[in-house]
């Protein structure tokens, strides 16, 4: 771990923040002017200063071992994405998208170029815990309406997406999305990502603890310090109070879980956030457990920690190995844990799993329909929405359900769907029939509860097909024939990312080509992993069927299901026992049980 000596007799607290602020200030001039950075081997100074020194010395460090950067890192060493605001002006102003270096820039200010399956920009939000204001969402359709393609996706990380932005209207979006309330700032890139959290924080009958408050520290930590932008890789934080809704903060770098600590421990009974590490499904794994335990109010400090020493260990030569579980694979759990309180200057309080009580269950369904709120005579909504997307209209409709009806509050969930809340028993009639009326629905059913699709191949240059047309037609499908009594997560993505989380779905599809024939043609098509779970039965999915095409996913699928209702030991039996009970020979020769 890199230790920078100072001697606080020399400089005080003030002194230091002006030098660094004067040292980031030349930065941005010789950038400007085309010249080399301050610091950079070139005998100008000895060690970095300034808020991005600690990058540049693990830059240096990369070098000195004689390993080359990975070309972002050079980018981000070249010039910062926040030094380059006026570029990305001057871009908008001749109606100029990027070049790959400022493409990737570009996404520092939540902007993504998505050529070439859409010559646009692509716009993504920072909503802290999901939730947002009423005002809010009608001012996002409204920059939709004007600048955007007329609609808004709701993601994986409880957030909004805008696409169809024009190179001129760039700029004119980042900043509307401001004069909101809200940012794109940081929402793409090497950055920390969107703070996921409870959807139903502070109504929840069931939860230990309102994340939101802590979501919120979190979030506005990361805006206001800029030595947490430009770290190896993406990063994804997540609360969970242990309401009815999953948060999924097993599949974050870090995940708080609210839990509650028995009489006896080392530290006193009540509420503490457990500490997990590492999750990243793409890349086949679960966070894990690190046996320890800390007052809610220190969240932002130990996750501070935890960052600044991924920033000074993690690859920043190889950006398929650049997230924190390789750092924890290379390490060990308990060395970077020694690093951590090295970082904070304390020790963790860990504690037997025994001495914590039972987490309350999330309930797999109440995301969507009406559910009763903690507080009296209130309900929330679920809505369904058709593979997370929202038109303009839809949007307005919602803002105004939430204003006249509810308590003023959108709540977005990982989920791909929202929350409205705060409605009262005698208002649920009328705010049913307007849901309706918007050609939206609260009445899931077992496959759309759980049917998650990333943007797919319509408006992603790493998608191999078209996943929300395939979930469309695989729900629309199995919907028409076959009644499930049990839930049913579907998940499908378009690369390796894996947005949509496919290896945690009880039936995951992964895009693919499929080779039609000897000349190297190929089509749309996907291969498909079961027996992924979430929260208690949190596990990666194993593949089973390879190179089904686009079209015959439907049936496949419902052949899947139809085998699944066939041989499950009762009605209670989930999919995700049933697919892990049997193994993949079994699960095939089901499948032509089927197919005759």
């Amino acid at each position: 771990m890199t230790v920078i000596e100072t001697k606080a007799e020399e400089l005080s607290g003030e002194q230091k923040r002006y030098l660094e602020g004067l040292t980031s200030g030349l930065q941005i001039g010789r950038a400007a002017q085309g010249l080399k950075r301050l610091g950079d081997g070139s005998g100008s100074t000895k060690d970095p200063v300034g808020p991005d020194a600690s990058h540049f010395k693990a830059q240096d460090a990369v070098e000195a071992a004689g390993k080359k950067l990975c070309d972002q890192e050079k980018w981000k060493r070249e010039l910062h994405p926040f030094d380059a605001y006026a570029r990305l002006k001057q871009q908008a102003e001749q109606a100029e998208f990027p070049k790959p270096a400022d493409n990737f820039r570009w996404r520092y200010y939540g902007l993504f170029y998505v050529a070439p399956t859409q010559k646009s920009y692509m716009c993504r939000l920072r909503i802290p815990n999901g939730v947002m204001s009423a005002a809010q969402l009608d001012g996002v359709a409204h920059v939709a309406e004007i600048w955007g393609g007329g609609y808004a996706h709701v993601t994986t990380r409880a957030n909004l997406q805008i696409r169809e932005i024009g190179a001129d209207n760039a700029v004119k979006v980042v900043e509307a999305i401001q004069d909101l309330g809200l940012t794109s700032r940081g929402s793409g890139a090497d950055n920390i990502r969107n703070v996921t959290g409870t959807p139903t924080a502070g109504i929840d009958p069931q939860e230990l603890l309102d994340t939101r408050p802590y979501a919120r520290d979190w979030h506005f930590h990361i805006l206001n310090d800029r030595s947490l932008t430009g770290l190896p890789r993406k990063f994804n934080v997540a609360f969970d109070g242990a309401g009815r809704v999953a948060v999924l903060e097993e599949t974050n770098d870090i995940g708080f879980q609210a839990v509650e600590v028995t009489d006896g421990a080392a530290v006193p009974a009540g509420i503490y956030f457990r500490l997990v590490l590492g999750g990243i499904t793409g890349h086949k794994d679960i966070a894990r457990e690190t046996g320890i335990i800390l007052p809610p109010d220190q969240a932002t400090r130990v996750a501070d920690a935890i960052v600044r020493v991924f920033v000074d260990s993690g690859d920043r030569t190889n950006r398929n190995k650049a997230r924190l579980k390789y750092v924890l694979d290379a390490w060990g759990i308990e060395k970077f844990l020694e690093a951590v309180e090295a970082k904070l200057g304390s020790k963790f309080a860990r504690i037997d799993a025994a001495q914590v009580k039972p987490r309350p269950l999330a309930d797999r369904m109440a995301h969507l329909g009406v559910q009763a709120q903690k507080q009296a005579g209130l309900n929330w909504i679920g809505l369904v929405l058709p593979v997370g997307k929202l038109t303009n209209a839809q949007m307005r409709g919602i803002a105004a359900l939430a204003r006249e009806l509810g308590d003023g509050d959108i709540r977005l969930t990982v989920w791909q769907n929202l929350l409205v809340s705060g409605i009262a028993d005698t208002n649920l009639p009328e705010a049913l029939k307007r849901i309706e009326a918007m050609g939206l629905s609260a009445t899931p059913t077992s496959i759309r509860a759980g049917l998650i699709a990333c943007t797919g191949n319509t408006g992603c240059k790493f998608a191999a097909a078209d996943t929300k047309g395939t979930a469309e037609l695989i729900a629309t499908h199995i919907e028409s024939r076959l009644e499930l009594d049990q839930p049913i997560n579907i998940h499908l993505t378009g690369c390796h990312h894996s947005c949509a989380q496919h290896y945690i779905g009880d039936i995951g599809l992964i895009a693919a080509q499929i080779p039609v024939n000897d000349e190297g043609d190929s089509v749309e098509g996907f291969h498909i992993v079961v027996g992924g779970g979430t929260g208690e039965n949190a596990s990666i999915g194993r593949e089973l069927i390879r190179d089904v095409k686009k079209e015959d996913c439907p049936s496949k699928i419902e052949q899947l299901l139809r085998a699944y209702l066939t041989h499950r030991e009762s009605k209670d039996d989930q999919f995700f026992a049933f697919a892990n009970r049997h193994d993949t020979e079994a699960l095939n020769r089901f499948l032509e049980e089927q197919q005759t």
